[in-house]
């Protein structure tokens, strides 16, 4: 089947389904996407599956470990949940499995993202592609972010001219700088992108640790409270917003704000954190080539009017939900991974020089065949 794959890819656009489950740990995303790996043709199907409070507290009881360091039971949770899902959709050719994000040190010890594609395809009966990250991370680079080859290509499908920002706010935010100017998402130029700072990690982990609630719904704590500008600054001074990207993070990389916000009331932590997200992004787009024409923002962020708030009295641009230019916010990321595993399937490069650091354009992803695991 493998080959029949790749015969398949090569022959034209196929209906590939991808699927994310981000370190905000809401929940599964996918999202069927008819591409060629080069273009989006068209939009299918998508659907979501939220991990019970139970799974949710197993993923976050495995979060900084490694493989080997006791995370089967999180890794069946991430299986479990995305096969129930995905059973759901039929007709694609292939499936994009990125898997939950664990711990991610490109310098150190690498990167980890729960879940086996073998299992999927066996339940699945359909070619996974999956583990994306690792060569990039052997290869030299962060491993991270890797969509933006899929957001070169949501610029040309929208007919942007001038350079535009695409701003992805979940529990780590990380934008993509694309000019759609230029040809291919692998040219000089046409994209730099990397991890902005923290984002809804440390405000969701707050509302769960204070509230019980995974997340400040419609920003409706934040907007009760004041910023601690004090802690602002200590956010500001650490090393990480004046290393020149490409750069990545941890998930809890800033995990030292839950301290800083402990003698806070809640709606004043929630604000600051709110703020430090905003604040985060601003550094970032002064690293930006060229000032960005608009920035479109995906992820959870967007449903906060507190954070898009700040983020328009921070930025120099329009600030706006991709849906202003007909992109789906809650499912970018997971087709996303559709986009990529086309790419895997055809033997072209999922991540650059200006996308990760990694040294030249290079690809990633496992294939796995249902036959492998029969």
């Amino acid at each position: 089947m493998a080959g029949a794959l790749k015969a398949a890819v090569e022959a034209g656009p196929v209906w590939s389904l991808g699927a994310m489950s981000g370190t905000s740990l809401d929940g599964v995303d996918a999202a069927m996407l008819l591409t060629d790996g080069a273009r989006i043709v068209d939009f299918g199907a998508s659907d979501y599956r939220p991990y019970s409070d139970d799974e949710r507290a197993v993923l976050r009881a495995a979060l900084g470990r490694w493989p080997g360091a006791g995370v089967e039971a999180a890794a069946e949770v991430v299986e479990t949940a995305h096969a129930e899902l995905l059973a759901g959709f039929s007709g694609a050719a292939v499936v994009g499995f990125h898997g939950q994000t664990l711990a991610h040190d490109p310098r150190g010890r690498g990167t980890h993202q729960a879940g086996d594609g073998r299992v999927l395809a066996g339940a699945l009966g359909v070619p996974v592609v999956w583990d994306f990250r690792s060569t990039d991370v052997r290869m030299g680079g962060e491993g991270a972010p890797l969509a933006p080859f899929f957001h070169f290509a949501c610029a040309k499908w929208t007919g942007a001219r001038e350079p535009v920002v695409f701003l992805n706010l979940g529990g780590v935010g990380n934008l993509t700088w694309v000019d759609p100017a230029l040809s291919a998402p692998d040219a000089a130029g046409a994209c730099l992108a990397f991890d902005t700072g923290p984002a809804n990690a440390p405000l969701n982990d707050l509302m769960q640790a204070r509230r019980g609630v995974a997340f400040d719904e419609g920003g409706a704590l934040a907007a009760e409270g004041e910023v601690d500008e004090e802690v602002l600054r200590r956010l500001l001074a650490a090393p990480y917003f004046t290393r020149m990207p490409p750069k990545s993070l941890d998930r809890d990389d800033f995990g030292w704000l839950a301290e800083a916000v402990a003698e806070l009331s809640d709606a004043d932590a929630a604000a600051t954190l709110t703020a430090c997200g905003a604040a985060a992004v601003g550094e970032a787009v002064a690293h930006c080539p060229a000032p960005p024409a608009r920035v479109l923002v995906t992820g959870g962020g967007r449903r906060n009017p507190v954070m898009m708030a700040m983020l328009g009295g921070t930025l120099d641009c329009p600030v706006e939900p991709v849906e202003a230019v007909g992109l789906d916010g809650d499912m970018l990321e997971a087709q996303a991974f559709a986009f990529l595993a086309v790419r895997v399937a055809r033997g072209w490069a999922t991540s650059a020089p200006g996308t990760t650091g990694v040294a030249a354009p290079v690809g990633g992803g496992i294939v796995s065949a249902p036959e492998q695991v029969a």
